[in-house]
């Protein structure tokens, strides 16, 4: 099963690379622990960042979605200080036990790598400040969009730069 899965997402980003961002395992060894860049989107204030993140798969993937984590720091209303990403193809199957999401905005087993960087990328060039996983990044992202909020993100892309080949 392991050698399935492994085949299975090597395969799909082999057929279908996405624009925008890079993805491998971080250790040949574990094929549920992958490290991904997300190249900032051009036409936005991420424009030129390279972020680093890494996505762990679970066990029962795809029944369940993987977990992504930037590792870079990136001031943004959907990805939380200690960098977890919050997107709604990202959060359990089901029900929302808040109302918020539907079942189907929600994990289904057809998503994949590529599904899952393409939502990030369109995240980045457009945050959804209705269910900020960064409160503080969100009222600025609403109240000051060219002030305080470019400031952190230009300030974060510029480190993401200098950390781009560490």
């Amino acid at each position: 099963l392991t050698d399935l899965i492994r085949e299975s997402l090597v395969s799909e980003l082999n057929k279908n690379p996405v624009e925008g961002f890079s993805a491998g395992l971080i250790d040949d060894d574990d094929i549920y622990q992958w490290e991904v860049v997300v190249i900032g989107p051009q036409d936005t204030l991420f424009e030129g960042g390279f972020f680093k993140a890494n996505l762990t798969f679970p066990h029962d993937y795809p029944l369940r979605p993987p977990k992504m984590r930037f590792i870079t720091e990136i001031w943004h209303p959907n990805v939380a200080k200690n960098g977890d990403v919050c997107i709604s193809i990202l959060h359990e199957p089901g029900e929302d036990k808040y109302g918020y999401e539907k079942p189907e905005e929600r994990w289904l087993p057809i998503h994949t790598v590529e599904t899952i960087m393409i939502s990030v990328i369109s995240m980045l060039a457009d945050p959804n400040g209705d269910s900020p996983a960064n409160v503080d990044a969100a009222k600025e992202w609403r109240e000051d969009p060219t002030g305080e909020f470019k400031r952190k993100v230009a300030r974060c892309v510029r480190k993401s730069q200098e950390m781009a080949f560490d």
